[in-house]
């Protein structure tokens, strides 16, 4: 029989994921949960205490070097988070290897790089924008299908130097990544299947380089002077597609949710005060786009927020946990509000793990809102906010579908 102190065991699905954070946060700010497929590990919700443990050295993200029951066999390939923990990349290295590998990504994602992306920006969603006023006005749109998705998507793809054959399969692929509730054997296939492609991607590139990350990677690995294996090329852009286009996607349909169910709000940020960069802060703090990030390693035996963790433990980062922490935000910790004066959050992590491609995803919904809300400022929501549901599993944060009704 259950009771109080059974660890929560989290919902593969995420079909509430806000509701089961606060359920997880009440039992205090480090806490025992289970992962899907019967993972124990530990939950942090609290905000000043993911700060410490992402900001030292004591917790890994290499489950190689840092997680016993990993490298032991005990983990085995139905375990429904191996892609998230296994592939060779930055986003699963440590220490001087995360930094070795980050230093090849990076420049990627300048800001001078970042900017120059703004007029492709604008003119994906002008374009798809323009699409939406040309569709028959009956019916209503699915704006997480017709717009929030296919903009990141192409801005990735113009990012990575994705050539058109490869783009419809890469998009099928990047869906099964965040589909947690995929079978074993069929997540080992999508995982496979994505894998090949961008080594396509690689072979494209390599006989017809151009201005594209993809180009520059490419001539990384091929320096012998650098320490850059095509593996770790591979896993790179793994990392990229991946993390680069789902989170956006959520980004923009939690933003267009977020200002469709609170008009005031939506009014006031097509008045321009406050304007849409501090509008995406708040839908950043209040919805990231990355409920929990998995997963992460104690170095050490260590104690976080009064728990003694031992080294090997695996940690569930919880950064939608944070961003409503009361201690940080207050009463109004659950309220979405563009105009409080604390915005600050973790959505796109914390110290040395922190996501490079920050600005990119900033930059694409400044771009997208404006233009979206501008030429269809009559827009509401098709059908109650209960039945949008959800993105499949408890990692990425976003709806199943976005239907509106356009004007």
């Amino acid at each position: 029989m259950s009771n109080h102190t059974d660890p929560i065991v989290i919902d593969p699905e995420g079909s509430d994921i806000q509701g089961e954070i606060a359920r997880i946060r009440a039992r205090g700010p480090v806490t025992r949960v289970v992962l899907p497929g019967g993972v124990p590990a530990w939950s942090v919700t609290d905000a000043a205490v993911l700060k410490e443990v992402l900001s030292g050295s004591e917790v890994s993200k290499d489950p190689h070097q840092h997680w016993p029951a990993f490298r032991n066999g005990e983990i085995g390939n139905d375990f429904p988070l191996l892609n998230w923990v296994n592939t060779r990349s930055m986003f699963t290295a440590y220490g001087s290897e995360h930094r070795r590998l980050r230093n090849f990504v990076a420049p990627a994602f300048t800001n001078r790089r970042t900017a120059a992306l703004e007029p492709r920006i604008r003119a994906i969603a002008d374009d798809l924008v323009a699409g939406l006023d040309a569709a028959p006005e009956s019916g209503p749109v699915d704006l997480r299908g017709r717009f929030a998705y296919p903009l990141p998507l192409r801005v990735i793809n113009e990012l990575m130097g994705v050539p058109e054959h490869l783009i419809g399969p890469l998009r099928t692929c990047v869906d099964g990544i965040f589909d947690i509730a995929l079978s074993a054997e069929a997540a080992v296939a999508n995982y496979e299947e994505m894998i090949g492609l961008l080594q396509g991607l690689v072979g494209y590139r390599r006989e017809n380089p151009a201005d594209d990350m993809t180009s520059t990677l490419i001539a990384h690995a091929d320096d012998p002077a650098k320490d850059f294996s095509v593996e770790e090329l591979v896993g790179t852009l793994y990392l990229t597609i991946n993390a680069g286009h789902e989170t956006t996607v959520d980004l923009i349909d939690q933003s267009i949710f977020l200002l469709l169910t609170n008009p005031d709000q939506l009014a006031a940020a097509l008045d321009g005060s406050p304007g849409w960069a501090e509008v995406i802060e708040e839908v950043l703090r209040f919805e990231p786009s990355i409920a929990h990030a998995p997963l992460r390693y104690a170095v050490k035996d260590l104690v976080l927020g009064g728990v003694t963790i031992a080294e090997g433990d695996p940690i569930l980062s919880c950064p939608a946990g944070a961003n409503r922490d009361p201690a940080v935000y207050g009463d109004s910790a659950d309220e979405f509000d563009p105009a409080r004066a604390n915005k600050e959050h973790m959505a796109f992590g914390y110290g040395a793990h922190r996501c490079p491609g920050a600005p990119l995803a900033r930059l694409e919904a400044q771009v997208a809102l404006p233009t979206l809300f501008r030429r269809f400022p009559q827009m509401r929501l098709a059908v109650s906010p209960e039945e949008l549901g959800t993105v499949p599993g408890f990692i990425a944060n976003g709806h199943d579908r976005l239907p509106v009704f356009l004007k």
